[in-house]
């Protein structure tokens, strides 16, 4: 496996791609950015570094932030923090960049660096190129005895996190303790373990059950929030009688939520319901990425609102809020963008936002008390996925995509990302993936069943056309 280099920055397995000199390599590459960057040759630049709880993150932290030091910056760690804490972070210490060691959802042997610039967000695609170019020519700045950085440990963010979310106009916490809920937290012994359950604290949860909340790094299951993984979660939710129960990813930018009776909320529907909430209090437009559900596009509308689509990528949906100056956003993985905190995709912030609008909800209707009744006043849409791998990328990859879709005259069609088609009562989306020689397949439709055939028709389109594997 290659060392994987992607706008956020460079993963691998630990050991093997992710190996000691890439890390050095990349975190001197970085450092060599934001000198560039600077306004003179005096310039110290000042960066933030947080990590998830990973075996390999305490280590890969001290040797980035040695590396970051000796090429003249100075570090602030903020220790074992989730992604979007990190983010707050960078913004809040005026920072001029910030790393976070993590992999996200990908297994324990895997680990990441991402980078983010100085208001805490992924770099764009013109300072990926930029590093990217020193990185691959091995130019870098590095500081003689006199200039080597500092290093300061600042371990309170994760109270300035929840802090923050507290003070969001629309969350009520007598109004969600009213409730009384009792709530499973599900961890997967990641960087939420500490921050999930003192936040639900605090938002005035009643009685918080955990499960994979030590902290250790060590996933007793594929981290990825996706049902085939929650079968134990489900098992323990029903078992502790709760109400329903919060998932996270390693690096909480994920939120996942299953019902009272142990189905899936789904992660397409977090973000729906968050922004139908959020509208109420907030007016204004909406942004997904274009492999997201159309319900958030019937929410939009319902409240009198536009919502717009960006290409796949959380920088990607980012850019699109600002153009649109949209007051919610995010991705169908569960990852909800709330530009009143920051600009990340942040999952403690989805849960209170959930937590609020389930209360609400709860206190109009009391004999419909569920999260599965909650979940039912919004459409039905269901997705498929298939993947396609390629046996190398065509130049012309983009032509014989344009070329399947001409059969499809009825359908509008976006080529932004690959190229979707929209049909009055579904859609597909097929794109390359960044990172490997795949197409992604992805379809919607009012029924599975229909998905489901609606992919598989892609599917073979491809195959008769394309070369694969």
């Amino acid at each position: 496996m290659s060392l994987m280099i992607s706008v956020s920055g460079i993963r691998g397995i630990v050991g093997e791609s992710l190996s000691p000199a890439n890390l050095v390599a990349f975190s001197q590459a970085f450092a060599t950015l934001l000198h560039k960057q600077g306004k003179d040759e005096n310039f110290t630049p000042k960066i933030v570094i947080g990590r998830d709880t990973r075996p390999t993150g305490h280590a890969i932290a001290t040797l980035v932030s040695s590396a970051m030091t000796l090429c003249g910056c100075d570090v602030i760690d903020v220790g074992m923090a989730t992604t979007p804490t990190v983010e707050i972070a960078t913004a809040a210490e005026k920072a001029d960049g910030g790393i976070i060691v993590t992999a996200s959802h990908n297994p324990v042997e895997w680990n990441a660096l991402k980078l983010l610039d100085r208001k805490g967000e992924f770099l764009d695609e013109n300072a990926v190129q930029q590093l990217l170019d020193i990185f691959r020519k091995k130019q870098f700045t590095v500081a003689d005895w006199k200039h080597v950085g500092s290093l300061e440990q600042k371990h309170d963010y994760d109270g300035e996190h929840i802090r923050r979310i507290l003070s969001l106009p629309c969350i009520d916490r007598e109004q969600i303790a009213e409730q009384r809920f009792r709530v499973l937290i599900d961890a997967v012994e990641g960087a939420g373990s500490s921050i999930v359950p003192e936040l639900c604290r605090q938002l005035g949860v009643e009685e918080i059950e955990t499960i994979s909340c030590n902290g250790t790094g060590i996933f007793p299951r594929n981290p990825e929030p996706l049902a085939e993984n929650l079968v134990e979660t489900v098992d323990s939710l029903k078992k502790k009688q709760c109400d329903f129960a919060i998932v996270v990813d390693p690096d909480v930018d994920r939120l996942a939520l299953i019902c009272e009776d142990g189905t899936l909320f789904g992660e397409e529907y977090s973000l729906v319901a968050c922004a139908d909430f959020y509208l109420r209090y907030k007016p204004g437009t909406v942004v997904n990425n274009l492999s997201s559900t159309r319900a958030l596009r019937d929410v939009a509308k319902n409240h009198g609102q536009t919502c717009f689509s960006a290409k796949v990528g959380e920088a990607n949906v980012v850019t699109v809020m600002k153009e649109r100056n949209a007051v919610i956003g995010g991705e169908g993985n569960g990852g909800i963008i709330l530009p009143e905190l920051h600009y990340g995709r942040d999952a403690l912030a989805g849960i209170a936002l959930m937590l609020q609008a389930f209360a609400e909800w709860r206190e109009k209707d009391p004999a419909n008390s569920t999260l599965s009744g909650f979940r039912k006043q919004y459409p039905d849409y269901f997705m498929a996925k298939q993947k396609v791998r390629l046996a190398d990328k065509p130049e012309n990859l983009q032509d014989q995509l344009l070329t399947i879709a001409s059969a499809y005259p009825e359908a509008s069609i976006n080529t932004e990302d690959g190229i979707k088609l929209d049909f009055p009562e579904e859609w597909v989306h097929i794109r390359p993936s960044n990172t490997e020689p795949i197409l992604r397949i992805y379809t919607e439709a009012k029924s599975m069943e229909r998905a489901e055939k609606l992919a598989e028709t892609f599917l073979r389109e491809i195959s008769s056309r394309i070369d694969t594997l």
